[in-house]
């Protein structure tokens, strides 16, 4: 009678490891070429999937490494000089807040990265509920202070890593690193 253990096994072969989700936070203009230099630098070894202003047509336009791109409205915008005040961004926030939880049940990241507009606020409190680990860089043309966005994620610790792009302002924030400028 033939054993169980003799008879051959048909093991399917080793399936190689699934390359780790990144959601990329673009903003506009500077926001969008210090993210996509960073995509640059970490390469095709990832699966990138972008989140843009609603506004903005020419993000999604330079971006060199392929992935699906997800649109959220900025809740704290620019318009003709004038930036929105406290009530305008409370007003903004909860359809941001839905719009960011629908993004990530459908990219699926294993790391969000993202560089200083405010739609990184709703993303960031988001990711926080989902502990999907967020690295928030603050952008390289804050030099002496942290802009408003960044001020939010540092005192709520919205963030894994938060890094800046100048050792002035990692002096001056004990929780912030620096590693460089990404232009």
């Amino acid at each position: 009678m033939e054993n169980a253990l003799d008879r051959p096994t048909h093991e399917a072969p080793p399936q190689p490891p699934a390359r780790p989700r990144v959601l990329v936070v673009l903003g506009a203009g500077g926001h969008t070429r210090q993210m996509l230099r960073l995509v640059d630098l970490l390469g095709p070894d990832y699966v990138y999937s972008y989140v843009v202003p609603d506004y903005d047509p020419v993000s999604a336009t330079k971006i060199r490494i392929p992935g699906p791109v997800y649109r959220i409205k900025q809740p704290r915008e620019k318009k003709h000089g004038r930036t929105d005040g406290p009530l305008q961004v409370m007003m903004k926030m909860p359809i941001a807040l839905k719009t960011a939880w629908d993004i990530l049940s459908d990219a699926q990241p294993d790391l969000i990265v993202g560089a200083g507009p405010s739609l990184q606020i709703p993303i960031a409190l988001v990711a926080k509920a989902r502990r999907v680990p967020h690295i928030f860089i603050e952008t390289a043309s804050k030099i002496e202070f942290l802009s408003f966005t960044a001020r939010i994620i540092y005192r709520l610790r919205l963030y894994d890593r938060f890094y800046v792009q100048w050792e002035s302002l990692a002096e001056k924030y004990p929780r912030a690193r620096y590693a460089g400028r990404l232009l």
